[in-house]
């Protein structure tokens, strides 16, 4: 059993499991009854994805510098007690079930599910390599 971090919108691997989408705002122009047959998620959990403030450290970022302070607001974010122990729930779970989580970003190194592998990690979730 793993956890898998996507890029939402991509095809599914066999035995994927549950998509979770981490972001904040559904697709846009997709019905709600499609999110899970266009590849996009089976369930939303923006509890996970970055603050409206934090999503803003990211489109503004253009240097290293902008990168490290958009990633610090968003673990900074994520070590609420409340996310934390979502993060850790998945963590557990990694290990009884297959399931995803994503973001639609192509770039996972500018992306908050990059520092959500690595809290998943931190936690002692079960990572697909």
């Amino acid at each position: 059993m793993v956890v898998r971090v996507v890029r939402l919108g991509s095809e599914r691997v066999e035995g994927e499991g549950t998509r979770i989408g981490t972001v904040r705002r559904p697709p846009r122009g997709v019905p709600k009854a499609e999110f899970a047959s266009r590849n996009w998620y089976d369930v939303w959990f923006p509890n996970l994805a970055p603050s409206l403030e934090a999503m803003k450290l990211a489109h503004e970022a253009r240097t290293p510098a902008d990168w490290a302070a958009f990633f610090k607001k968003y673990r900074a974010e994520m070590a609420t007690p409340e996310n934390s122990h979502a993060i850790e729930l998945l963590a557990v779970l990694s290990h009884q079930n297959n399931f995803s989580v994503g973001c639609y970003c192509e770039d996972e190194a500018h992306c908050h599910r990059s520092a959500l592998r690595e809290l998943l990690a931190e936690k002692g979730a079960k990572l697909e390599e």
